[in-house]
């Protein structure tokens, strides 16, 4: 599901920029679920969403990604603010908006704990996680070779949750970890205008992107 969302909601950026609309607004018209489009909204909202019909190209962007968990459980949706350093390709991950809805919610920090901790495991593969390994065999054996996301690259974690004590709880065990890649991948286009399709998005291929898109312009 990961990988999956990842694409999906990449593409999902990519039509709302063929057809010259706003990210939100673009997903917010073609869905029809009003759960789903609840969370979009408040994490549009409280990221203080800058609308925008093209990439703004100003080395600092906002993403955003939705995806139900397993289509039948969380509903959440992630709004990421990051910045790329054009001459090393670095992100770094400013703040972070989570909003979800899981029904009924009756352990509010624990789903917290639970939303903010799947996006932090996410993150880490996204910019970071990647298995190296030669003709003989795997070669990342430590945390030099393979590193984690580390507390210094920690953005500011933020989470809204749209309680609904009428409703049925819904899981939310990975509901986070999907979106993830899509919204780092978003804002990233917004703030230096190249897509990032293959994960992790290391500082080398971000900056092989960027020097060519600079050379395609």
């Amino acid at each position: 599901a990961y990988a999956n969302v990842f694409g999906i909601e990449s593409f999902m950026d990519e039509l709302a920029l063929a057809a010259g609309v706003d990210p939100v607004a673009f997903r917010l018209h073609h869905l029809h679920d009003e759960r789903a489009k609840a969370v979009i909204e408040a994490a549009a909202a409280k990221i203080g969403w800058r609308a925008r019909r093209a990439p703004t190209k100003a080395d600092h962007g906002q993403g955003i990604a939705f995806a139900q968990y397993k289509n039948i459980q969380c509903y959440a949706a992630i709004a990421v603010e990051a910045s790329v350093d054009r001459a090393s390709g670095q992100i770094k991950l400013e703040r972070v908006v989570i909003a979800a809805d899981a029904g009924q919610v009756v352990n509010p920090d624990g789903l917290s704990n639970q939303l903010e901790g799947g996006f932090v495991q996410a993150a880490s593969w996204t910019l970071l996680e990647e298995v190296q390994f030669d003709r003989h065999g795997i070669t990342s054996r430590d945390w030099e070779t393979y590193p984690i996301l580390r507390f210094t690259q920690m953005p500011t974690l933020e989470t809204v949750i749209l309680n609904r004590p009428e409703l049925p709880f819904l899981g939310s065990g990975e509901a986070t970890q999907n979106p993830t890649p899509a919204a780092i991948a978003n804002a990233v286009f917004d703030a230096v205008g190249v897509r990032l399709r293959q994960i992790p998005f290391t500082p080398a291929r971000v900056l092989a992107e960027v020097q060519s898109g600079q050379a395609a312009e």
